[in-house]
């Protein structure tokens, strides 16, 4: 009988050892405070729904903050532990001298993922913004400060040839634009192939295509929390990575699939046209590395809008330590 009883405990144990070996123990959780709620960011989503972040033992607290300087806001004051937006409120809050700046360790996204959106579905072309206003975003936000840069590279001169409406807040531009505000609104996915399904607008034309590869969201923390969080760092960027692989060799409506959970509002057929859309447009970053060249170039748009002075230093402001050990897998 006792041989008995000490078998079935063996077994037990061992039993116990194995799934302890197939899972974490305990998880890290994580604030991460996004710009905005879009298909845009469905690598972050699809790591979220397939289980990437709990396989590097992470539980990610997903909120929404409705812009970059609010998402930036909540960082700063220790509300978040990871922010996703633009790069450019970095830029700002580096070169403010602030000494516990947020530093980028992660990229997402490698161009605009807004589209501009008409009242009529005319044969686009840029010259027809002239004498028109546009719904461009916050200023000095990257939205505003990309379709700024994409008119002038179209010979549309803003404030001059048309009017960008930069007071409305980024969540409510759908909003605006439907309710009679402006003749072209920039916005991203899904509410951009929504307001057209709805017969309120039509989506014109990609801004991303036009502007080119800039660092337009990533992922940043408070030099602080990096420093004294660094394994976290890691293994959230190790997730993003094996995010941005998914996606890369899944079809737009296996996206979809695994990012619905997070719009549970939006037909499944709707979704799957908005990840091809971002597929055609090749919005995604393949791995989390940032490349100077496209930060550079991230400078170069804020400059035409007359939003920077002066050029951080690249090492101060990335940090591509996890990005690059995150490849490696």
């Amino acid at each position: 009988m006792k041989k008995r009883i000490a078998l079935v405990l063996s077994l037990v144990l061992t039993i116990s050892l194995f799934a302890a070996c197939g899972r974490r123990e305990t998880s890290t959780k994580v604030r991460l405070n996004e710009v905005t709620h879009s298909v845009f960011y469905a690598p972050m989503y699809a790591a979220l729904k397939l289980g990437f972040f709990e396989e590097e033992g992470l539980d990610v607290e997903l909120t929404n903050g409705g812009g970059a300087d609010k998402v930036m806001t909540a960082v700063l004051a220790g509300q978040a532990d990871v922010g996703l937006a633009g790069p450019e409120a970095c830029i700002y809050v580096l070169n403010e001298g602030r000494e516990d700046h947020p530093v980028v360790f992660a990229q997402l996204t490698k161009r605009d993922g807004s589209f501009l959106v008409g009242r009529t579905n005319e044969p686009f072309l840029w010259e027809n913004l002239k004498g028109s206003t546009v719904i461009g975003g916050r200023k000095g936000g990257v939205p505003e400060m990309t379709l700024e840069y994409v008119m002038r590279q179209n010979g549309v001169v803003p404030s001059q040839d048309a009017v960008v409406d930069t007071s409305v807040q980024f969540n409510m531009m759908a909003g605006a634009f439907t309710g009679g505000n402006g003749d072209y609104v920039a916005l991203f996915e899904p509410t951009a192939t929504e307001v057209e399904l709805e017969g309120k607008g039509y989506v014109l034309t990609s801004i991303g295509q036009e502007s080119g590869e800039i660092p337009y969201t990533a992922f940043f923390a408070a030099q602080s929390y990096i420093e004294n969080n660094p394994k976290v760092i890691q293994s959230f960027t190790n997730a993003v990575a094996k995010g941005q692989k998914w996606v890369q060799e899944h079809t737009a409506k296996e996206i979809a699939e695994a990012v619905a959970d997070q719009f549970p509002d939006t037909k499944l057929d709707v979704l799957t046209l908005v990840a091809q859309r971002y597929q055609d447009i090749d919005a995604w970053n393949e791995t989390p590395v940032m490349k100077q060249e496209a930060l550079e170039r991230l400078e170069t748009v804020m400059e035409t809008a007359g939003e920077l002075d002066h050029r951080v230093d690249f090492a101060q402001l990335v940090d591509n330590t996890y990005a690059e050990e995150a490849c490696k897998d």
